[in-house]
């Protein structure tokens, strides 16, 4: 089976799960969310407001839904997280350029999610878990960074906590509605980044004020 045949089939591989056991469920929710970070083309946009559907269906919990979605995330993510830590940023760029197409990541989008890294500090790893696009990369360049694997854990969780359970808190909310949800978290995802830059400039200005008074004090 393909990842494009994979992505297709994911409502019906976790829906017959569920009807086998919850338990199941649960297991088929971790693995698919493990391999979202994985693979990126596989959706969490998907993947969590189908969780929410069958808790707004009862056939499932929502605790165990969001915290098998965390689990698959937060262990999805040190694999990424690994690889920057043991290859540096231009042999992962030629890797990337032959074999990228396959997992739907492209060299420009490794060097894209690395200028935020650099730009936006470890902070990142937070918000970047939050952002479609950007919150599978955000672990190469943590890595590559040499960002100890203690925060690094404790940013991804809290990150990843918020984005799984929105997700299955919409997909409930939706019902049988569950798949539009990626059509309003673009926007959203938008408005992130857009508040991301706004609360950089405002930093800088910042800083750059209290060095402004700071020089003109000490005359």
């Amino acid at each position: 089976m393909g990842l494009t045949e994979l992505v297709q089939q994911l409502p019906q591989l976790i829906g017959a799960a569920v009807e086998a056991n919850p338990w199941m469920g649960y297991g088929a929710i971790f693995a698919a969310m493990f391999l979202e970070n994985l693979f990126p083309p596989i959706p969490s946009e998907l993947i969590m407001p189908l969780g929410g559907f069958y808790v707004h269906q009862g056939q499932l919990a929502l605790i165990p839904v969001v915290l098998a979605g965390l689990i698959g995330t937060v262990l999805g993510a040190l694999p990424w997280y690994g690889i920057g830590r043991l290859i540096n940023e231009e042999r992962l760029e030629q890797w990337l350029e032959r074999h990228g197409r396959w997992i739907g990541i492209s060299p420009q989008d490794l060097h894209r999610t690395r200028t935020w890294f650099n730009r936006y500090g470890t902070a990142l790893v937070f918000w970047g878990r939050l952002v479609p696009g950007i919150r599978t990369l955000i672990s190469v360049p943590a890595g590559i960074e040499l960002m100890p694997i203690t925060p690094f854990l404790i940013w991804t969780t809290a990150g990843s906590l918020i984005w799984t359970l929105l997700l299955t808190l919409a997909g409930m909310a939706l019902g049988e509605g569950y798949a539009n949800v990626e059509l309003w978290i673009d926007p959203v995802a938008k408005a992130i980044k857009v508040l991301l830059v706004i609360a950089v400039v405002a930093a800088a200005a910042w800083l750059g004020l209290r060095t402004w008074k700071k020089r003109n004090s000490s005359h």
